[in-house]
């Protein structure tokens, strides 16, 4: 009796606890982005909902990753293309990237996916605005704060038009936007811009080249964003910046840190939360568990070129086939497309990995990757070191990151050759100082007062309780480019100081007039008077 009793009272505490929470709780809503983008965001979204808020999540009919949950609301509005046409669309980006073209016409094609791109969201967009149940759910709901990957700015436009205070969460912004926006210092000399593989030492010419690509970020931003900011005016009944939109942001959650990211200047509403998508390693199932303790003393190596990556070129194929059967691993390849006719024994081919679970596994020799930023978080923080093929994007930087740290090697996968796979892998697997490296960066990495994942739930807790937070605001948002750089200030005292000789100088002149005219007096001979 004594135990049944106090079972109720415990059951009652957990209800009441639990009911307490949800009282206490928020209501945030959650505005997206798809791919890669939405694993990390939705992580912490379910520790947010865990904790007792109320969660509702606004995506398109037609996506890649986001789907239905049920650990929040789901909240879907029509688009106009179908789930078909999202499909090929992610699967074409993965499929291009294999593609050799000569310079020029690489710049006609990021050109040409820039507008697909920007036509598809912005579209979708429009419809999302432009859905009048949806909108009046969404002011009548009364959120405590929105958060979102701004990337794509339909969020801050949607920010803008609930007066709701933002949380960001984001890998980074095209143009450097995201510093920008924040009026965060981002000097040439030794801050690397988006896609110049520069380190943040660099030699004359990688200056030179790191100027040059940030003047040029001016028109690929102004591509990127025209139709944003045409829609925004449009719908916010008012002229609209895209960079406006973006500096109205509360906090900023950036995922990664300074061991993968080169040290440079943040703002304090910029919290850096790298390895957020690292989690607790879990029991391998059955399947993988056997197949990792049948590789013996020379362990596996993960293999995986992300999710946009469902086949590559056959030709290709056969030859990573034949730089894996050079090794004595064995080789866990996620592959959905065609078989290559001369895979080795040594190799599976694998619809799907449990990626972190296997990277978390002592007998993990090497890791081979696309470059994403989760999955060389994932290496990093399993202490394991890669072979990096980047394919498009942010990951040539990535991989950048990842030699200079001396964490792996990086191969140009257009180039590359079965001789230069076996090679490169052979010395990642065997020369120690990688494993070494990675280790340090691992311990550095791991070495924190708090989890990642906890201080994103915190922030965003902390601009639901407070309605934003304006004292993170630096004074220089309310600044012109003349009172910022200080010109008018600069122009006051070289005013004073030229006026000031200006009057020294008349004064001296002055002077020098009055004495000549007494000397000229003085001298002045004196006639004799005659008799």
């Amino acid at each position: 009796m004594t135990v049944m009793w106090r079972y109720q009272i415990h059951t009652a505490l957990v209800l009441f606890l639990s009911f307490w929470s949800l009282a206490e709780g928020g209501k945030l809503l959650v505005v997206p982005q798809d791919g890669s983008h939405w694993l990390s965001m939705r992580v912490v979204l379910e520790e947010l909902w865990e904790r007792g808020h109320e969660i509702v999540a606004v995506i398109p009919e037609a996506s890649l990753l986001m789907k239905s949950s049920q650990s929040f609301t789901i909240k879907t509005y029509s688009v106009p293309y179908t789930q078909e046409f999202v499909d090929r669309f992610y699967n074409s980006i993965g499929e291009k990237s294999f593609d050799n073209h000569p310079l020029l016409e690489k710049i006609t094609i990021l050109l040409s996916n820039i507008s697909d791109l920007t036509n598809m969201f912005s579209s979708a967009c429009r419809q999302l605005l432009h859905d009048e149940e949806l909108m009046n759910y969404l002011r009548d709901s009364k959120f405590d704060a929105i958060m979102m990957d701004p990337v794509l700015p339909c969020g801050p436009i949607i920010a803008e038009y609930l007066s709701l205070p933002s949380v960001y969460f984001m890998r980074g912004l095209p143009c450097t936007l995201d510093y920008k926006a924040t009026q965060c210092p981002s000097p040439f000399s030794y801050v690397p811009r988006d896609f110049t593989t520069n380190t943040d030492r660099m030699t004359f010419m990688e200056r030179v080249k790191n100027l040059l690509a940030g003047f040029s970020e001016q028109l690929l931003c102004y591509l990127f964003y025209i139709k944003y900011e045409n829609l925004a005016s449009e719908f916010l009944q008012r002229e609209v910046m895209v960079l406006e939109l973006f500096s109205k942001a509360s906090i900023w959650l950036m995922r990664y840190d300074f061991v993968f990211e080169y040290p440079r200047p943040i703002m304090p509403n910029m919290v850096y939360i790298g390895g957020i998508n690292c989690k607790q390693k879990q029991q391998l199932s059955q399947e993988f568990e056997a197949i990792v303790n049948a590789s013996g003393e020379h362990g596996i190596i993960v293999f995986s070129l992300g999710s946009m990556v469902s086949e590559i070129p056959m030709k290709k194929a056969k030859e990573i086939a034949d730089a894996l059967g050079s090794v004595p691993q064995t080789v866990l390849w996620r592959y959905t497309g065609e078989v290559p006719p001369n895979l080795p024994k040594n190799v599976k081919l694998l619809k799907w990995l449990p990626q972190n679970d296997l990277l978390a596994h002592p007998k993990t020799r090497a890791f081979i990757t696309h470059g994403g930023s989760h999955g060389i978080y994932e290496g990093i923080c399993n202490a394991v070191p890669m072979l990096v093929m980047p394919l498009f994007g942010d990951q040539m930087d990535n991989a950048k990151r990842v030699e200079s740290r001396g964490a792996g090697l990086t191969l140009n996968i257009l180039e590359m050759t079965s001789k230069d796979i076996s090679t490169a892998l052979k010395a990642v697997i065997n020369d120690k100082k990688y494993k070494e490296n990675v280790q340090r960066l691992s311990d550095l990495h791991l070495d924190r007062p708090i989890h990642p994942l906890d201080l994103a739930v915190h922030w965003v807790e902390f601009v639901m309780r407070h309605k934003g937070a304006p004292h993170l605001r630096p004074a220089a948002h309310d600044l012109n480019w003349i009172q910022y750089h200080s010109l008018d200030v600069i122009a006051f005292l070289l005013a004073v100081v030229l006026l000031s000789l200006f009057i020294s100088l008349k004064c001296c002149l002055f002077c020098c007039r009055r004495c000549c005219c007494k000397k000229g007096r003085t001298r002045k001979p004196i006639k004799s008077k005659s008799h």
